[in-house]
């Protein structure tokens, strides 16, 4: 779809008018993305949207690097530097695509890749392409024509992706797509693909996409207080982008699987976390508690060994920083000055907490959830396990349990059979997207807890605004 221009008034900037001489971004996502990465763009004001497509939005901005730079849905961001005719199906056309790097304005993309706050200098080169659509030629066949003619203007070194190798460290990154009507050139703004965060320095199997995960923090339209729970956390991406767009919610990880637990923890170092389950102190390598390595004289540990659902499960109130009844469902909030000793409370401090539990009986009271956030472990890459092995319903009972009145649920499914269990449970859809990851559909879907409990209308004390 082509938009001629979009106006809109910025939040907190009033209203932006762009020059059409101004420099054309392009910020490329998952598919099914585009229309909550263009909300994004607009939101932020980052800048105008001239141009919707398939994975893909261009928008206008003289706005300084860190409004571009600084969106989460994207998987990366361009400045536009060519467009020509799409050459088709035939592997002839494709010697014709050297004529994109004749068509670019290379002093000009160095210049604004600078003043987007990207490198100031093209060292090396090296392109990505995809196309829509079944070609007589692969994408190793355009992006050595492109990435050659390129270097040859540029009079610097080359890198062909055909070998599988990395590029050496500063070249600078090019994109060409062919949409069926056009083949587009665009040079990466920053030295990395913005998909690829900083904070992540581990994965476990079926860990999320980071925009996918940006995308449905979006949708659960995070507030300040907010206790946001992830009853299947993984590696810890859906809470580290929720604590990336709202620093003043409270979160809570949980998982079974230890392996998960280590890899949340190590992606959330920039965070104040809260780990009761220290994976090198307090954990064997199975995962279960040792009763050697504890302090046992600490009654908060000793809780836990005498639990009777089991070593390394943990129940509220023994794990300090849960939210209980007697806070009325409100989880205290710590410095990071030391997890292991009384902590201090400091409301304006976004603090993690990771712990060992079962999805299907969660150590959080009823109604203490805000929002909820999950990609629950089934279709795809990992499987159910504990409870959950048995029955999904159970994962379904325990977010309409934990949900406050009101509050929402936002979560990635791989198909919509198991939406009618959650209907069952009285959550009620509010929105559904269907995207696209690695070639597998699936749908994110937000859902509203009812505004009354058990029969009663919720207290204006814990009543909560529904999306």
């Amino acid at each position: 779809m082509r938009v001629r221009a979009i106006s809109f008034t910025a939040p907190r900037s009033g209203s932006v008018t762009v020059s059409s001489t101004a420099p054309t971004l392009v910020a490329r996502c998952v598919h099914g993305l585009e229309p909550t990465l263009a909300a994004e763009i607009l939101q932020l004001g980052a800048g105008v949207i001239t141009y919707l497509g398939h994975r893909e939005i261009h928008f206008r901005t003289r706005r300084p690097r860190t409004r571009a730079v600084a969106l989460r849905t994207p998987d990366d961001v361009f400045l536009l530097a060519a467009r020509c005719a799409d050459i088709g199906v035939a592997k002839q056309g494709v010697s014709t695509l050297a004529r994109l790097a004749d068509l670019a304005d290379l002093d000009s993309l160095a210049r604004g890749r600078r003043r987007q706050g990207g490198p100031g200098t093209i060292t090396g080169i090296e392109v990505s392409a995809s196309f829509l659509g079944r070609r007589n030629f692969n994408r190793y066949d355009v992006e050595d024509a492109v990435g050659r003619a390129l270097a040859r203007r540029l009079g610097v070194g080359y890198h062909s992706r055909r070998t599988g190798t990395a590029p050496p460290a500063g070249y600078a990154g090019w994109r060409v797509t062919l949409d069926g009507a056009h083949a587009t050139l665009m040079l990466r703004i920053a030295d990395r693909p913005l998909h690829r965060r900083d904070y992540r320095r581990r994965t476990v199997p079926g860990s999320l996409h980071p925009p996918l995960a940006a995308a449905m923090v979006r949708m659960a339209d995070i507030r300040p207080g907010h206790t946001v729970v992830d009853p299947c956390c993984g590696a810890g991406t859906l809470l580290i982008e929720a604590a990336a767009q709202q620093p003043q919610a409270r979160l809570y990880g949980f998982d079974l699987e230890v392996t998960a637990l280590r890899a949340s923890h190590d992606n959330a170092t920039l965070l104040p976390v809260a780990f009761p389950a220290d994976t090198e102190r307090r954990l064997t390598p199975a995962g279960d508690i040792d009763p050697a390595r504890y302090n046992t004289a600490d009654t908060r540990w000793r809780s836990m060994l005498d639990s009777d659902v089991g070593p390394g499960l943990f129940t509220w109130p023994e794990v300090e920083g849960l939210p209980t009844p007697d806070s009325g469902g409100a989880p205290a909030v710590f410095s990071q000055a030391d997890a292991g000793s009384s902590p201090t409370p400091d409301s304006s401090i976004n603090r993690v907490v990771f712990a060992r539990a079962d999805a299907g009986r969660l150590p959080m009271p009823d109604g203490s959830a805000d929002r909820i956030l999950s990609n629950p472990p089934w279709g795809g890459q990992v499987a159910g396990s504990g409870l959950l092995s048995s029955s999904t319903s159970l994962w379904w009972a325990e977010l309409r349990r934990v949900l406050a009145p009101g509050a929402t649920a936002v979560v990635l499914l791989p198909d919509l059979d198991d939406l009618p269990i959650g209907v069952r449970h009285q959550l009620v859809p509010t929105h559904l997207q269907r995207v696209r990851v690695s070639g597998a559909e699936s749908y994110l879907v937000r859902l509203v807890a009812p505004r009354t409990r058990r029969g009663r209308k919720a207290s204006p004390r814990n009543e909560r605004t529904p999306l």
